[in-house]
């Protein structure tokens, strides 16, 4: 049995290809199969199985195109409401992938339709658990991603607690040597702690994993609701497009439209003014001259998830980019999270009609009061470490939809921690406002003011 995990480092996401005697099987594929396709010609196996562990919420997936292109048969719980072609896979079922065995355990809790797969080898012995967004190496899944979406809606509280039952009664139970590969790692917004650890065992993890410590149900489920992140506008969005099955990855994103380069007032005049422009170039350039109507989203790790934060889903959009190979890389990434169909036009950009000034930071230092200062960090930040004690704090993923909320007597400060989301910020409030007041980004300097 070779097990492959594959990494996409932007969503923090795992993925595994498991191969047996020329068989090969997927579980959770991301949004671009070529790699697999790599692999499989790599190791000269068939891609016999694809398994979705449950309809994902922060990523596409390939499941259907693989499907179509391998005719490799998709297994996915019966609870799951899959509007493709599948077998269902729940307990008590099985496959054979050359001389292994894959497994179906019913692990709801972070949705109701979550399964993890145990695989045993040639003699039926438990080598590794595909736990998907159940068990984390270091947390465990978030309960409340599906009170609005999915086949099956469920209570945040009823998920925690059947997450209890899933990990005690299901996966503790295996012996302490099986490995531990779960769907995601640290930075995903699918589990509030997960390690920076990409596998582990059973019994590594009850060592060093909170949710599997001798805790009460009602302690359990206490501790799992507190303080999880935000949830991404489009976070349910994906859940419905992986519930259907999304088009093929290099088709979709051969639609998108593309324009030569930006670079006079006559071409910019051409693009529709009600659309939002999403500014990938790095944020000294964008401030010396950007569009109209622009919010600097920089080309960073996180880029998915702020653009699929900020923009709702189905929101029309354009997208820029300093250059073409650039472009094309961001045009890839936003079909990660199924946004590729919403870019209206993408294109680079040599002109801009509009700029925004740089603070003076050692100003703000002398005289706080003088500016209204904006805190866009998520609020487990904000709740431990508040850095202007005067701040209003608007998280990032909100702003575009309480701008109304920030007095207009001063000049606007925006920060975040470390300058990333502030050039976001900054430049969302500045398109709502238009030229009065003036609004600054705080950027790095906000590093000055901590404590």
């Amino acid at each position: 049995m070779v097990i492959k995990q594959f990494e996409d480092k932007n969503l923090a996401h795992y993925s595994y290809a498991i191969v047996s005697k020329g068989e090969m099987a997927l579980i959770d594929p991301a949004r671009n199969p070529q790699p697999y396709y790599d692999f499989a010609k790599q190791h000269n196996a068939k891609i016999t199985a694809i398994i979705e562990t449950h309809p994902h919420a922060d990523f596409v997936s390939s499941h259907l195109e693989i499907h179509y292109t391998t005719n490799a048969t998709i297994y996915v719980s019966k609870l799951l409401g899959a509007e493709y072609p599948h077998q269902t896979f729940d307990e008590g079922n099985a496959l054979v992938l050359g001389n292994i065995t894959l497994k179906a355990l019913n692990t709801p809790g972070h949705s109701p339709d979550s399964i993890s797969i145990v695989a045993l080898d040639q003699n039926g012995i438990e080598k590794a658990a595909f736990t998907g967004d159940t068990l984390f190496i270091g947390d465990c899944g978030r309960p409340d991603l599906r009170e609005q979406a999915g086949a099956i809606t469920a209570e945040r509280a009823e998920l925690a607690k059947q997450m209890f039952h899933s990990l005690h009664n299901k996966l503790m139970i295996l012996p302490d040597d099986v490995l531990v590969y779960p769907a995601h790692g640290a930075g995903s917004l699918c589990g509030k702690g997960l390690s920076e650890s990409k596998s582990s065992t059973i019994g590594a993890e009850k060592i060093s994993n909170w949710s599997l410590k001798n805790l009460s149900e009602e302690e359990f489920i206490k501790e799992l609701l507190a303080d999880q992140p935000f949830i991404p506008k489009y976070f349910s969005f994906d859940v419905a497009v992986n519930r259907k099955g999304a088009e093929a990855y290099a088709i979709s994103i051969l639609k998108v439209p593309q324009r030569e380069q930006i670079s006079s007032a006559d071409s910019a005049n051409s693009l529709n003014p009600d659309v939002i422009i999403i500014d990938t170039r790095p944020k000294d350039q964008f401030k010396k001259a950007y569009l109209k109507n622009a919010i600097n989203l920089m080309n960073d790790t996180k880029f998915e998830t702020w653009l699929g934060s900020i923009v709702k889903p189905e929101e029309s959009f354009y997208l820029v980019a300093e250059n073409e190979a650039i472009l094309k890389e961001l045009i890839e990434r936003t079909a990660k999270i199924g946004y590729e169909k919403q870019i209206l036009m993408a294109f680079t950009l040599d002109f801009g009609n509009a700029s925004m000034e740089f603070l003076d930071s050692e100003e703000l230092k002398r005289n706080q009061d003088a500016y209204t200062i904006i805190d866009i960090r998520n609020d487990s930040e904000v709740k431990n470490n508040k850095i202007f004690l005067n701040a209003i704090h608007i998280p990032l993923h909100e702003l575009r939809e309480r701008t109304n909320e920030i007095p207009l007597g001063k000049p606007i400060v925006v920060h975040c921690a470390g300058g990333y989301r502030s050039a976001a910020g900054s430049s969302i409030i500045k398109s709502k406002l238009n030229s009065s007041p003036q609004v600054f980004d705080l950027s790095e300097a906000v590093k000055q003011f901590q404590k």
